[in-house]
């Protein structure tokens, strides 16, 4: 085994303390925003797999917990609207009820977007 083996990949939290990367730390909180939703267990698998893959791939052997975060509410608001606030909620740290509703609102509105678009495209067919 060569030295660079033995050095963990780690994470740099918000306060600036580093941990070593722990995968089911990762997972363990995807479950907790996906409880009771209709999500498979194999897209869960394949977030964190995506995202071991991208703490692995850093050259200084760490990335920010904020990059990790912010790629896994980027697949969670494709993959299950539900568990994004969820996971949203306690990563960005609502302070009160106006924050997490200003999330709700953009959710609303970029669904409706996205709702209106796909009614024109249906239409033009």
């Amino acid at each position: 085994m060569n030295e660079i083996d033995e050095i963990p990949y780690m994470v740099v939290k918000k306060d600036g303390r580093r941990e070593t990367f722990d995968r089911n730390k990762v997972m363990a909180g995807l479950l907790r925003a996906c409880e009771k939703r209709p999500v498979p267990s194999s897209k869960l698998d394949s977030i964190v797999n995506a995202i071991e893959k991208y703490v692995q791939e850093s050259s200084e052997r760490e990335r920010p917990t904020s990059k990790i975060g912010e790629m896994i509410m980027r697949r969670l608001k494709e993959l299950d609207k539900v568990a994004y606030v969820r996971f949203a909620s306690v990563y960005l740290e609502f302070e009160d009820v106006s924050e997490f509703m200003t999330e709700l609102k953009h959710l609303v509105s970029n669904a409706r977007k996205q709702s209106s678009r796909a009614q024109v495209v249906e239409g033009s067919r």
